[in-house]
């Protein structure tokens, strides 16, 4: 009889889901149109960049996520590299929040944007209604418990790549090579910075590594899981955005920006078409929202149980194990944040913040490459390459976004400011107590 207690655990088919789902909601759907305008015909490569980055990336997350079996992911690497320095895992964890809380904001725009297009609205008002609602929708699904999302999950990512497989196939017969050559129409540097730029389309893999103390199997299914996916998704933004350049100029599709593959797939099928890939990003924006929740919520309440963060993230409910508290804020903030800020801030900063995450936790893993059984030489590899990207992308904003580099500056100001004053407080808590 099976044990009512016993947690219920999550394989590879609900780990490739979250992975793929956490990544395509924000990546060819959300940024193609800012891709586009930045590596214009190279916007392929750019995709191609990211995955690279993502799967370099990947590797200290799974090194680290076998060796340290626990929901708090980057956060818990950072505490075990540093262990005399708790606010460096504490500013790293809360940067990880912030950073997940800009995602759903991101893929709550676009299930919006994609709605209101398909609606055949151009009303803001509309576009904000959406996105609050999917927001709330998936709140309630979250909190129903594990299998009720990992199911969901499954449906949603599969149904997805279906869709975007059949519009990268429909569409190579209407490839145009003018539209494809010259491929490196606005410099080869604009392949790096738009690589950077969306590195947010490929996050999601992070988190399944905050499910790690659900998963079955974690040895073999981890590392399949996170790499899998990569993969997968790779693949597909290749795909999608060489049949998008191909079938179409650069100028329309930076002109149709939040929804520019709902306009890429109107010379491929037609209206149908338009449809068809409005319907995927719906799905696409949906299954991201749930996987995120999903990782995010359980990184909080870990948080919060090691006195990181406060301790009301930690409570969960008994019928079925989900930290509430932490699904709530996440959906409350995500709706605040999508409601607003702009896509192009949105975006920027969710790359941004996830390539500084992934250079933490290359450096956490570096430093602990004798315990986790790292090759060092892959970790300076990912290391490097996540440092120049950082470096392009913020030299980009600076001379072309100086605006949003502030808005992200005073962002991160808030989060350091909020950390120290929490632990701050701690401290003098435990002083006091003591």
């Amino acid at each position: 009889m099976k044990n009512l207690l016993e947690p219920e655990r999550l394989g590879l088919p609900e780990l490739i889901a979250m992975g793929v789902g956490g990544m395509i909601g924000g990546g060819i759907f959300s940024i193609l149109g800012i891709a586009v305008g930045i590596s214009g015909k190279a916007t392929p490569l750019a995709f191609a960049l990211g995955g690279l980055i993502a799967m370099l990336a990947g590797y200290s997350y799974v090194r680290l996520a076998l060796t340290y079996r626990d929901d708090g992911a980057s956060f818990t690497y950072l505490q075990h590299a540093y262990p005399k320095h708790p606010n460096i895992a504490g500013i790293e964890g809360w940067i990880v929040i912030v950073g997940y809380i800009g995602t759903l904001a991101l893929y709550a725009f676009t299930f919006g944007a994609y709605g209101s297009n398909l609606l055949g609205s151009n009303d803001p008002m509309v576009r904000m209604m959406l996105s609050t609602g999917v927001l709330l929708f998936f709140m309630v699904v979250n909190l129903r418990g594990v299998k009720s999302s990992g199911r969901t999950e499954d449906l949603i990512v599969y149904t997805k790549i279906i869709l975007l497989s059949l519009f990268a196939i429909a569409g190579m017969r209407s490839v145009s090579s003018e539209h494809v050559f010259p491929v490196f129409d606005r410099g080869v540097s604009s392949v790096f910075i738009a690589g950077a730029m969306v590195f947010v389309g490929f996050e999601g893999f992070q988190l399944i590594t905050n499910a790690v103390s659900v998963i079955r199997n974690p040895e073999k299914n981890v590392p399949r899981g996170i790499y899998g996916s990569i993969f997968i998704t790779t693949i597909i933004y290749l795909s999608v955005a060489f049949v998008a350049i191909g079938s179409m100029s650069a100028g329309e599709l930076i002109e149709a920006k939040e929804y520019a593959l709902a306009v890429a797939a109107e010379p491929v099928m037609g209206n149908a078409g338009r449809v068809l890939i409005g319907v995927a990003a719906l799905l696409a924006t949906s299954s991201a929202i749930n996987a995120t929740a999903f990782g995010a919520s359980r990184m909080m309440s870990h948080m919060a149980t090691q006195k990181m963060m406060p301790s009301a993230f930690s409570f969960r409910s008994r019928e079925h194990d989900v930290p509430v508290i932490g699904i709530v804020a996440l959906t409350m903030l995500g709706i605040a944040f999508t409601t607003l800020n702009s896509l192009d801030t949105i975006a920027a900063f969710s790359s941004l913040t996830f390539l500084l995450v992934s250079l933490g936790v290359g450096i956490a893993n570096f430093k602990l490459r004798k315990t986790t059984g790292a090759k060092a030489w892959i970790v300076i590899s990912g290391i490097t390459v996540v440092v120049v990207t950082i470096g392009l992308l913020m030299s980009y904003m600076w001379q072309n976004e100086r605006d949003t580099l502030y808005s992200i500056g005073v962002l991160y100001s808030g989060v350091f400011v909020a950390e120290f004053a929490f632990s701050k407080r701690r401290l003098i808590f435990r002083d006091t107590k003591s």
